[in-house]
């Protein structure tokens, strides 16, 4: 049996997470402020963590960086109610391994849940620096050269790049970009995947109309060819 560790202030939210995860299978337990949920992590080593930014001794921030110095491999789920990508991305920086935004379905975060704890199990480990073609791509800092210049991608182009980099040389779906990146089971048009993939090769394509890196397999999805 799996142990998720919440780490959260809102009561309500970790009673109604704690019953539908059980629910599923999973051991949960819970602390309600930063400093009993690194005491907790630290002696329990739960398979995964669900980590609220806001937190009341100790934010998530610190948590998550004082977690992965004392133990590198534990997955940490980052909770945040905001919205701006730098918020997002300071977390992954600290080596958050996901997010989800608030307000979320259970939906969403089950699948990323699944996917996290999927890629720990399977050892699954990208270099911290991943260069290919013309790019250095930097997933711990979350920054990205190409032809030694720096290039903004959003938190959301990294998460796709990572994906497609952890299942390089396999042909991707777009309903697989949606579970494991957007963290849905389902949504509403597919045509944003094709939007955000398209962003992505005007940023790391040498020529856009006939891409090397980021390949369309029509009718089937995208493959990554490094």
């Amino acid at each position: 049996m799996e142990t998720i560790l919440i780490i959260e202030d809102e009561k309500d939210m970790v009673t109604g997470l704690k019953f539908n995860l059980e629910a599923r299978g999973y051991r949960v337990l819970a602390a309600y402020d930063g400093e009993k949920g690194s005491c907790v992590a630290l002696e329990e080593k739960p398979d995964l963590i669900i980590l609220d930014l806001m937190l009341p001794k100790r934010n998530g921030y610190e948590v998550c960086k004082f977690l992965k110095q004392e133990v590198p491999s534990m997955p940490i789920i980052m909770l945040t109610a905001k919205s701006q990508e730098a918020e997002m991305v300071t977390g992954l920086e600290l080596g958050a391994d996901d997010y989800v935004t608030k307000p979320f379905s259970l939906v969403e975060l089950l699948a990323r849940i699944k996917a996290v704890l999927r890629r720990s199990s399977a050892g699954t480990k990208i270099p911290e620096v991943y260069r290919f073609g013309s790019l250095e791509v930097n997933f711990r800092k979350y920054s990205a050269r190409r032809k030694g210049k720096a290039i903004d991608l959003s938190a959301r182009e990294f998460e796709i790049l990572k994906y497609f980099i952890e299942r390089q040389g396999e042909t991707v779906s777009r309903e697989d970009l949606l579970n494991h990146v957007w963290g849905y089971d389902s949504f509403p048009n597919t045509r944003t995947v094709d939007t955000h993939i398209a962003k992505l090769r005007q940023k790391i394509e040498d020529d856009v109309d006939n891409p090397r890196h980021v390949v369309t397999f029509h009718g089937i999805g995208y493959k990554f060819l490094g």
